[in-house]
């Protein structure tokens, strides 16, 4: 069983004896990960996803929030994902209720909210903490990545709803921008990794 794999079984198990070791084995995962392409997560509907499905495309993977102030960036994300996804670009969301309880929604509410208010059609994911020692290893790894403005010293810490980080064909987190970056100004970044990425 792999690492990855033996989390997620775990975690699902929430068994108290198991949260330990579901630490140890998580922040192993995250130290000897190479690549986003390493991990896994559920997504919206609760089925496992390999991050290594999406090999070879440029990502831009985003913690949301249905109730937040930036909540309207979901359009935003979504115009980027339909004008990019041919050529390589996949759009991630990972709904997060840490900042404000703004996501405080069901799976299947999130789904019809996001569907319902902004077409989104890129894959959504289940519910996650960003921060934290229940943090997914997902973003552990992307804040060990790019820490962000304070660095280290602010541990990397996700500030807000609407983070952004893009990654590039190889899986190697290349930004990190803030809640207050538009989705649409990422647009000229998001172009250079699809031409970098051409064979």
């Amino acid at each position: 069983m792999t690492e990855m794999r033996e989390s997620t079984f775990l975690r699902r198990r929430a068994g108290r004896h198991d949260i330990l070791r579901v630490r140890m084995v998580e922040e192993k995962m995250v130290e000897t990960a190479g690549t986003v392409f390493d991990f896994e997560a559920d997504t919206l509907d609760g089925a496992p996803k390999k991050l290594a499905d999406f090999r070879g495309k440029v990502l831009l993977i985003v913690n949301t929030a249905s109730q937040c102030g930036f909540t309207p960036q979901y359009a935003g994300l979504e115009k980027l994902y339909q004008t990019y996804r041919d050529r390589g670009l996949v759009v991630l969301g990972f709904p997060c209720n840490q900042f404000g309880a703004q996501e405080p929604g069901s799976a299947a509410e999130i789904g019809a909210f996001c569907q319902k208010n902004y077409g989104v059609s890129f894959p959504m994911f289940g519910k996650i903490d960003v921060n934290g020692e229940n943090s997914h290893p997902l973003y552990r790894y992307l804040k060990k990545e790019k820490p962000g403005l304070l660095g280290p010293i602010g541990g990397g810490s996700i500030k807000w709803n609407f983070t952004k980080f893009l990654v590039d064909r190889e899986g190697q987190v290349v930004a990190r921008y803030a809640s207050t970056t538009k989705p649409e100004s990422l647009a000229s970044a998001i172009e250079k990794q699809l031409n970098a990425g051409k064979s």
